[in-house]
């Protein structure tokens, strides 16, 4: 007898989450650490206090988003778990997190950075090379992503790993 497996819900659950913290990192490392930019930074440069507490605000509701994108993915993963027909693949799930940064990236850069131009990833001279690598990335962990779900799709693990308990824990 086969059982059906369904690995949508696994899926959808890494894309939200790979989603969240793409922007996470993006929000941390590049507009609080490095301060290379904020959310408006090209529209609004960050000259003077009121024009600096104008593009926190729009970091604010950035950051809003990606927590609840992460949210949402923790909660679908959550659910997952719970349903016996979704196998445990790594594979599946490190593709849909690699999918969902690169989908992340990649349509970020291309609507705030090239289409509406907000703000760029480091402005200045190389603006463009730093934009176009940014899209790159994203690229490159969607098609990195997309591989490793493909990779794992005849994955049947059942939750809990599916083998004999480890000899020290009580059995189930």
């Amino acid at each position: 007898m086969t059982t059906s497996t369904h690995q949508g819900a696994l899926i959808s659950a890494g894309i939200l989450l790979g989603a969240g913290m793409g922007g996470f990192v993006d929000g941390i490392l590049l507009h609080q650490i490095l301060q290379w930019h904020n959310m408006l930074s090209s529209v609004r440069p960050p000259v003077d206090l009121v024009a600096m507490k104008y593009n926190m605000v729009w970091d604010g509701l950035f950051h809003a988003f990606t927590w609840t994108a992460t949210a949402i993915g923790l909660l679908k993963l959550w659910r997952a778990g719970a349903r016996g027909d979704v196998p445990w693949s790594g594979r599946t799930f490190a593709g849909a997190l690699l999918l969902g940064w690169g989908l992340f990236n990649t349509i970020e850069g291309v609507v705030d950075h090239q289409l509406l131009g907000v703000h760029h990833v480091h402005p200045g001279a190389s603006e463009l090379a730093w934009d176009l690598g940014f899209i790159a990335l994203g690229l490159l962990l969607i098609a990195c992503g997309w591989t490793s779900i493909r990779a794992g799709r005849t994955d049947s693990t059942p939750r809990g790993g599916g083998g004999p308990a480890p000899p020290d824990s009580p059995a189930s």
